[in-house]
């Protein structure tokens, strides 16, 4: 596989900087979660952290891989839906300065955005009011748009629409493409677990999941275990297990890659995303198993370091020369 399609959420984010995790104890929500909210709950946990420290960037679980898979050379496109806005129209614009193809279309309501509470400790709960994107049919996700790409990669997320994600699976599974998920959250897993279980093992070929929501995937408390149960269902399972890095399996085939060490933890906002990204790239171009979880490893340990998804060009340099030498060198965790 060489070209990448995603299809998700078009949220704009907003990171916020907590002092303590107050807010989460008062509207009840649990550290390292996501939760749907309508735009009023939102505006209202907006409301307690008004006056902390924030940035705006554009957001989406596979949005930020999309970006990070587009950075690191690979061909890409996105499906998704925003508001007749100006958010939906920077959401647009975006993209294409970004060298990602869009098939943005526009819904009725406001445009998505992700309030992302970042902890002390770099934890992130994420509160999301959905707006547009929720609005993503299956009618609007034809052959056309994916034909072009040989991969197609979904976000858990996206469950929220059963029938669009549904759809979109099937379809890209009869058009013969590699078709990727990541499980997203455990809380997600957890509410929509029958539904997820069947999605993956009619129509899913790689299932990115980290600890908690292999957990909640397969009932397994050992990570281990759990990577087995769902290796039984795909042709690739990876879990990833924090510190610990990640394990990986394809086949007979099991390996264990580690982290690499940040230099600072400031915010694991897109760690996920980030090694799903790297992960696929390493897929794209050929490299091994444990090239691919390294390559992973490379992208989630730099994201981490920083604010938001975001980063500048000195970043980007040290990631691509830290690829190449997990190309050339054998450079491996």
């Amino acid at each position: 596989m060489t070209k990448v399609i995603a299809l998700g959420n078009a949220l704009t984010d907003m990171l916020v900087n907590l002092r303590d995790d107050a807010v989460l104890d008062a509207f009840g929500l649990a550290k390292g979660s996501m939760t749907l909210v309508d735009s009023a709950r939102q505006k209202e946990i907006s409301q307690f952290v008004a006056g902390l420290p924030y940035t705006l960037s554009l957001g989406g679980s596979a949005g930020n891989t999309i970006r990070a898979l587009s950075r690191l050379g690979v061909e890409t496109g996105f499906v998704g839906k925003v508001g007749r806005d100006a958010t939906g129209d920077f959401y647009d614009s975006a993209l294409v300065n970004l060298g990602i193809r869009p098939f943005v279309f526009r819904g009725s309501e406001h445009s998505g955005r992700c309030v992302s509470l970042v902890s002390a400790d770099g934890e992130r709960t994420m509160v999301t009011f959905l707006g547009a994107a929720l609005e993503l049919a299956a009618d609007d996700v034809v052959a056309d748009i994916l034909s072009g790409y040989d991969c197609l990669y979904l976000e858990g997320y996206s469950v929220q629409n059963r029938t669009m994600i549904e759809h979109t699976a099937a379809l890209a599974h009869r058009l013969g493409m590699v078709v990727a998920i990541d499980l997203a959250s455990f809380n997600v897993v957890e509410q929509n677990l029958e539904f997820l279980r069947g999605l993956v093992r009619d129509y899913v070929d790689i299932v990115f999941a980290n600890e908690a929501e292999a957990q909640a995937f397969t009932g397994e408390v050992e990570p281990l275990n759990g990577l087995q149960r769902i290796s039984e269902m795909v042709d690739l399972a990876v879990v990833k297990i924090g510190v610990g890095g990640a394990i990986i399996k394809r086949g007979e085939e099991v390996v264990h890659v580690g982290i690499m060490k940040a230099a600072r933890r400031v915010d694991t906002t897109g760690a996920g995303d980030f090694y799903a990204a790297g992960f696929l790239y390493g897929l794209c171009n050929g490299l091994d198993l444990r090239q691919c979880g390294t390559v992973g490893a490379i992208a989630a340990g730099k994201v981490i370091e920083v604010v938001g998804t975001t980063f500048g060009d000195d970043v980007w340099g040290e990631i691509e020369r830290l690829v190449t030498q997990v190309r050339t060198e054998n450079y491996l965790f």
